[in-house]
């Protein structure tokens, strides 16, 4: 079987948010939100949450979803899917779905599963929006540059590209999604720490300096990525005005 799986990290422990995937929104916890999102994908076969902390799994059975604990010594994400996805021999795809995006599009997720699918030298999927040249000044948010068939070339907190001559290139910044062919995700994880990814601290830049490859597909939302106190109350806003 090549089964899509959907798995989403979450951790209790946040510098900035302690226990952000607990926290209730309308009565859900943003984890659930996130789970509910995902539920809407049309390509997925399997959804998981893989956490350390026993608060967090409960949460997630109360609400009927699937989770499995992970060790607690993971140093990111993806080696915690890594470990869900080697109990797993029948997923052969998996998205990388963070746990602080409950306004993720479902058709978002879809278009990260279809590209790492279909493109055959695709090693992993991921997104990417057009930002104004002023965005891309923002350290904490991460811009990519892509070739003319949309591969990644690179990654970086700094304005890339710069603009020697103003106004002759787009600008894109990142969304932090992933889809992986199974192998690709077994082998980035055991690649030891590049010297791009120590500098810049992403983690994807450990696959590109390694030669994998990474197909970017761009859209057109702007993701709500609960890290702050603010960030939480901008979503507790939109919510308010949807529901």
């Amino acid at each position: 079987m090549e089964n899509t799986a959907i798995i989403i990290p979450a951790r209790y422990g946040s510098s900035r948010l302690e226990g952000k995937p607990l926290i209730k929104v309308e009565g859900k916890p943003i984890i659930q939100w996130v789970y509910e999102k995902a539920q809407q994908s049309k390509l997925t076969d399997l959804i998981i949450v893989a956490t350390d902390d026993e608060r967090i799994f409960e949460a997630v059975k109360s609400f009927g979803g699937n989770v499995e604990m992970t060790s607690v010594n993971h140093k990111c994400g993806s080696d915690r899917i890594k470990e869900v996805v080697m109990r797993h021999p029948e997923i052969s795809y998996i998205v990388n779905l963070q746990g602080d995006e409950p306004l993720i599009k479902p058709e978002s997720i879809d278009e990260v599963i279809k590209e790492v699918k279909e493109d055959l030298s695709a090693d992993i999927s991921t997104l990417i929006r057009e930002i104004t040249a002023e965005e891309a000044e923002n350290p904490n948010l991460v811009k990519c540059v892509v070739d003319n068939l949309g591969f990644a070339m690179y990654f970086s907190r700094s304005k890339i590209p710069f603009e020697r001559n103003v106004g002759k290139s787009v600008f894109y910044g990142h969304l932090g999604i992933y889809g992986y062919k199974r192998e690709a995700l077994i082998k980035m994880t055991e690649l030891s720490q590049s010297s791009y990814e120590q500098a810049e601290s992403l983690e994807q830049l450990r696959a590109l300096q390694n030669g994998m490859k990474i197909k970017t597909s761009v859209v057109d939302f702007i993701p709500v990525g609960i890290d702050t106190v603010e960030d939480l109350e901008q979503f507790k806003n939109i919510i308010t005005k949807t529901v």
